[in-house]
């Protein structure tokens, strides 16, 4: 039984990473309220614009040691870590394109992702006479509808930019293909040479899959999850949080502040996706009896129960992404600033008690209140969607119907759907508002230690 159960749960586990989901779609849409309302972020003075060349070329002796230092944290405090090869630690010298490649090799990101200099514009803000950046410039991926329909704007060595755009930018930008293909079954060359392993779960040969294990953390399942799949422990939202801010305490001592908060940006993004349930639950509104017995019937050749367990979990998680993004960029566009999801996620009501981001915050804070609010948030989603999109097997929800707008749906739904939607939602934001900047005080905290 153990093994069929396995496959029940890996599959459910990986059916939303399967396809273009992330926790939230378009993280800087949440980062900028969230962020705004630290009057250090947002009264901050415009910062310069750099290089990473630059950047590498100043402090490549300093990196070299914080990235041995990283490397020996992570051995020790991460479960199930797989160490980095010997051969891959970062060292100076060489051309510039040399020093960028041993770098981006050491952090074990996809060497394609291009590191460009732009920052997001907002939705419904005109960009005439700005110099714009194709989003293909931005992403590896070779589907990507959110960043398909955002406007970058290019930036150069030496502009001035606004602090808060540079990080809430970067809050995006790891789903931007940076966690992809890093795996040795991937059917990359860097994925062989990194040093992780094979990949934990999901399908090695679907692009946006490979992503998952570094953006979920499945630390609060039960024992019997973990009894049949041992292989959900291998979560990394942990490594990469701590490195990325790391690295950008480090560049904001040495007085480097444009790489210093797109490095921020980068560890919000692991933070943020720890907030969604349904990055921190394997199996939401899938208790632990249903499971056992949508197992038995497998094991009886009837295989039904299991493939359509896997279906609504998907379309449930796809929902939760597919309203917060139309309705988030539907507020941007009309510029309305009290639009209640907006308003949740700058509400810092709930900041009590996360003024300080400890390094096991992702895991004992973040990860088990999700995990706490996966149940009520699957309920919420039954309740007060149309049955099709989170209660029929035969509906896929992103291919069904490519163009679905749920927002522009649940508008036309009872007013009790619209509010019970509403309030789940604007409540996950808040919390994905208090741990951002939980981490941002603790981040200018830590810069200001090291001067």
């Amino acid at each position: 039984m153990t093994r069929k159960l396995e496959w029940i749960v890996v599959a459910a586990a990986l059916s939303c990473s399967a396809g273009p989901a992330a926790a939230w779609v378009n993280h800087t849409l949440g980062a900028w309220p969230a962020l705004a309302a630290m009057p250090e972020i947002n009264a901050a003075p415009a910062i310069r614009v750099e290089t990473l060349d630059a950047f590498l070329a100043a402090e490549a002796r300093g990196l070299e040691q914080l990235l041995q230092r990283e490397e020996a944290w992570a051995k020790a405090n991460v479960p199930l870590y797989p160490p980095r090869p010997d051969a891959l630690a970062f060292t100076p010298g060489g051309t510039p394109a040399e020093l960028r490649q041993r770098f981006v090799a050491a952090l074990r990101i996809n060497p394609g992702m291009k590191l460009n200099l732009f920052v997001q514009a907002r939705p419904g803000d005109s960009v005439s006479g700005k110099a714009t950046l194709p989003w293909t410039e931005v992403t590896t991926r070779r589907r990507a509808s959110a960043a398909q329909e955002s406007v970058f704007l290019r930036l150069r060595e030496g502009d001035r930019v606004a602090l808060l755009d540079v990080v809430a930018t970067a809050t995006d930008e790891p789903d931007y293909g940076m966690d992809i293909g890093l795996w040795d079954d991937n059917g990359t060359p860097y994925g062989k040479a990194y040093g992780f392993g094979k990949q934990p779960f999901g399908n090695p040969a679907l692009e946006f899959a490979s992503q998952a294990p570094f953006h979920m953390g499945f630390f609060h399942e039960t024992a019997m999850v973990y009894k049949a799949a041992g292989f959900l422990r291998r979560t990394y939202p942990e490594y990469r949080i701590h490195l990325w801010q790391s690295l950008a305490a480090y560049a904001l001592q040495t007085a480097h502040p444009y790489w210093g908060w797109r490095f921020a940006g980068w560890a919000l993004h692991y933070i943020e996706d720890l907030t969604q349930p349904y990055h921190a639950s394997v199996l939401p509104g899938v208790g632990v009896p249903r499971l056992l017995w949508i197992n038995t019937l497998d094991l009886l050749g009837l295989h039904e129960p299991k493939k359509q367990a896997i279906t609504l979990v998907s379309n449930r998680h796809l929902s939760l992404e597919n309203y917060q993004y139309h309705r988030m960029r539907n507020a941007y566009a009309r510029h309305d600033a009290g639009d209640a999801l907006v308003n949740a996620v700058k509400d810092t009501s709930a900041d009590a008690g996360r003024v300080y981001f400890a390094d096991d915050a992702a895991r004992e804070v973040i990860s088990r209140e999700s995990n706490a609010l996966a149940g009520a948030t699957d309920r919420v989603l039954e309740q007060s969607l149309q049955r099709k999109y989170v209660s029929d097997p035969a509906y896929v929800l992103g291919e069904t119907e490519p163009e679905l707008d749920l927002y522009d749906v649940l508008n036309k739904s009872p007013p009790s759907a619209r509010e019970a939607m509403t309030g789940m939602v604007a409540g996950l934001l808040r919390n994905f508002g208090a741990h951002s900047r939980a981490f941002v005080r603790s981040l200018l905290a830590r810069s200001q230690q090291g001067r």
